[in-house]
């Protein structure tokens, strides 16, 4: 017994010591954003490389999730419900749910793992102590813009994302459950309300961009241990991510609705 309370007390400490030292780096990163229009060019690649790069595969992701949305839907209203509810039921699920969550998967586990495996092997490859020695500053050069990075790009392939599925799950009412394009629509916007319906997803996307980019960037500066340290880091990065982004979603829609 006195072991496992040991093993509690010392995993709770260190849970506690890691949530310390990821707010630490948060405000460190923020600091450096006041560098921009300095270090633009690294803030340009990144915005292209984790943001305008991802977008054929977040397209892919939405086209299937609104066909998935749209084809649920119809099933469930088919016998219970008028076809008018259609738009109204399936739109607010995937502007509230579907869209920034799948997308924040996504992109957790293509620019997290990326994230996480590029400095962690400047890490376990002493770049990073390189850096220093010529005093250049770290997280201005590489966690900043990419902080920063998934922050701006996280809420605008979540909305390029939310259009996408909601055109394809009209499409597939009107394609296999008569339910017509314009009608999905006329129901969406009967009960339409930006401050219902996509300012929480926005808000979603935002705490999930700050959470992939700078969980990602805090388990590539921890790595350790050579070639194992790396792919450790790219999986520990994906995983603590998606983690967060689901508890993320359960407070912030706990907070809204």
């Amino acid at each position: 017994m006195q072991k496992l309370i040991r093993l509690l007390g010392r995993e709770t400490i260190g849970l506690v010591a890691n949530i310390g030292e990821v707010f630490i780096l948060l405000g460190q990163a923020l600091k450096c954003i006041r560098y921009f229009h300095q270090d633009r060019v690294l803030y340009n690649e990144q915005l292209y490389r984790l943001g305008v790069k991802a977008l054929p595969l977040v397209s892919v992701i939405a086209v299937f999730a609104g066909a998935v949305a749209g084809w649920q839907g119809a099933y469930q209203l088919e016998d219970t419900l008028p076809a008018r509810f259609f738009g109204q039921i399936v739109a607010v699920g995937i502007l509230s749910e579907m869209g920034p969550v799948l997308t924040a998967l996504v992109l957790a586990g293509r620019n997290g793992s990326s994230i996480g495996a590029e400095i962690a092997t400047m890490k376990v490859t002493e770049q990073i102590d390189a850096l220093e020695v010529m005093g250049i500053n770290p997280i201005r050069h590489l966690v900043a813009p990419r902080v920063l990075a998934m922050i701006i790009m996280m809420p605008l392939l979540v909305v390029v994302a939310d259009i996408i599925a909601l055109f394809t799950a009209a499409l597939i009412g009107d394609a296999f459950f008569n339910i017509s394009v314009r009608m999905f629509f006329n129901s969406f916007q009967s009960v339409f309300v930006v401050t219902e319906d996509v300012i929480p997803g926005i808000a979603k996307a935002l705490t999930f961009g700050i959470s992939v980019g700078l969980i990602s960037c805090w388990v590539g500066l921890k790595a350790t241990r050579g070639a194992s340290g790396v792919g450790r880091a790219a999986i520990q990065a994906f995983v603590i991510s998606a983690t967060i982004i689901l508890v993320n979603d359960y407070a912030v829609a706990t907070l809204v609705f």
